[in-house]
């Protein structure tokens, strides 16, 4: 029987990371491998009793330009990419005096570390490796007759072939060289990201565009998007039992809401993350306010913002306690002892906040100990958002509370008496809830809390309707519509959704405006009496 392996007689190794080369090296001082390494590696595997041949050895070259220069010669890249099972490339490399190599181990520069400590950018450019991702896709386009590896999780496996000679068959080369060029694909989609932003393109090659033709910002579009995450860990199923999922990481931000920091409960699920990430977005558009956000499904189901966090949180709950139930609660201010007793008694599956008193996160983690805690010291920082679809991918800018219309000074009275001091700001709190509700969206407040949400109909007349409904039926039959205030996310297409609300008994509305029938909207809001503000600004959210 014909065997594709192929022994490791003869070794390149050239790693930063020298975690884990202990295994490496005894292996190949006890099967007498021939070990060719560079600079810091060759130190450290000498230190380890290997006898190491320095690259400067093979090439007849020093090391130059400060390490830039080590292994671009051909005494490696030919030992690298000659196909030993091709009988001119082996009678070529005999002629040349070259040796091949059956094994090559690499890491690269640590890049995505260097921009994550805040280096400038002279020290970032000097981490940007060049020999090494040569050599990476060199041994696994040759990977006929060389096993790359870039994986230290793989050196006890490399350890045990180099050990019992058996070295590595045609489908195991393959298989480490996919790993390889994933990680090389990575490693460029990483200073890609990173050149993009801190390299964008000067005006003194800006291009004509044709008149029909929308300009386009190459920073935030370029012509090809390439990034990369990687895997943190693999979760126990996705949205559904059946669905399989993971959790990858911006190899860039070490930050943002995936790098939470857990303090107590059961793993996160698919679910957790979703409905957190967004109660964790919706608080943040109240800043420097305390606000808190009860979530459930990807949507909010209490809102508000507070004098104290506890406050808050009350006044969150208040809105529709019966979906509270195994929801998600997010704060963007420290949780308390207070708030933590509040949170006590009610089911819930997360709790996310910048930081605990000790008290409050002994009592949670000793009370509720499946509820996880999480711990994110940062706001949310994305400013793009993507959104795959069959066959390609949707990519927008982050929809914040930042458009001209969002300013209530912007704000266009078209109905009733401009509002009091009291009503503007609960209207103002309003617009910026509304924004994190599913389309179509309606949403009633009070002192600066939410008493209604209609969120995820088909028509807005259906979501005014639950919102009036909500607001009504989950308070111990209070009616807590008259005298709120409505936020629209979108215009009223018909006069019909106002009325709604205006027969509810709302004061005040804003919404958007920029319907065909705008003027049937306004006058049944003059009809009433009631104010109504247009912002010129929607906030959509599918």
């Amino acid at each position: 029987m014909t065997t594709t392996n192929r022994p490791i007689r003869r070794a390149l190794v050239s790693v930063f990371h020298k975690e884990g080369i202990e295994v490496l090296a005894k292996a190949f001082i006890e099967a007498g491998t021939e070990v060719v390494s560079t600079g810091s590696t060759a130190h450290r595997l000498a230190e380890l009793g290997v006898p190491v041949i320095e690259v400067s050895e093979v090439t007849g070259f020093p090391e130059s330009l400060d390490g830039r220069v080590k292994t671009l010669d051909p005494h490696i890249h030919a030992g690298i990419l000659a196909d030993m099972t091709n009988p001119d490339h082996a009678a070529q490399l005999e002629q040349l005096g070259i040796k091949p190599f059956d094994l090559v181990v690499v890491n690269l520069y640590p890049f995505a570390d260097t921009v994550r400590s805040g280096a400038d950018e002279a020290a970032t450019i000097e981490k940007i490796d060049i020999g090494g991702p040569s050599m990476v896709r060199g041994a696994a386009k040759n990977n006929a007759t060389v096993a790359i590896v870039t994986d230290p999780a793989d050196y006890a496996l490399v350890a045990a072939r180099v050990a019992d000679g058996t070295g590595f068959s045609l489908e195991e080369r393959r298989w480490l060289a996919a790993k390889a060029f994933a990680h090389t694909a990575a490693y460029d989609a990483t200073i890609n990201e990173w050149t993009a932003k801190h390299w964008p393109k000067p005006a003194s090659v800006d291009t004509a565009q044709a008149d029909d033709v929308t300009p386009v910002d190459e920073a935030k579009f370029p012509a090809t998007f390439t990034r990369t995450w990687d895997r943190a860990h693999v979760l126990r199923y996705g949205e559904n039992p059946h669905q399989q999922a993971a959790l990858y990481l911006d190899p860039l931000n070490q930050h943002g809401f995936a790098h939470a920091e857990q303090l107590g409960g059961k793993p996160m699920s698919y679910n957790n993350y979703v409905d957190a990430d967004a109660a964790w977005r919706a608080v943040w558009d109240f800043a420097p306010q305390i606000a808190v956000a009860v979530v459930k499904h990807n949507n909010p189901c209490g809102l508000a913002v507070g004098g104290t966090v506890a406050e808050a949180h009350r006044k969150a709950h208040a809105c529709d306690p019966m979906s509270a139930y195994g929801g998600v609660i997010a704060a963007n201010s420290t949780v308390t002892l207070e708030m933590a007793e509040g949170v006590r008694p009610i089911f819930t599956e997360v709790i996310v906040a910048p930081d605990y008193e000790p008290e409050a996160l002994e009592l949670l983690q000793t009370k509720k100990k499946n509820l996880r805690i999480l711990k994110v010291t940062e706001p949310p920082k994305a400013k793009t958002q993507f959104r795959a679809i069959d066959g390609g991918l949707l990519v927008q800018s982050t929809d914040l509370i930042d458009a001209t219309g969002d300013d209530p000074n912007a704000w266009k009275l078209v109905s009733g008496e401009p509002a009091d001091a009291e009503t503007l700001k609960d209207l103002e709190f309003a617009w910026r809830a509304v924004r994190c509700v599913k389309s179509n969206a309606i949403l009633l407040a009070h002192d600066s809390a939410t008493v209604g949400i209609g969120m995820g109909q088909v028509n807005r007349v259906d979501s005014c309707n639950l919102a009036v409904e909500r607001a009504n039926t989950l308070a111990d039959g209070a009616d807590r519509a008259t005298g709120s205030v409505a936020a629209s996310d979108a215009f009223f297409p018909f006069a019909d959704g106002a009325e709604i609300l205006i027969n509810a008994g709302v004061k005040a509305i804003v919404q958007p405006g920029g319907s065909i029938r705008d003027e049937e909207v306004f006058e049944a809001a003059r009809k009433a009496g009631v104010t109504m503000y247009v912002t010129g600004t929607r906030h959509f959210f599918h």
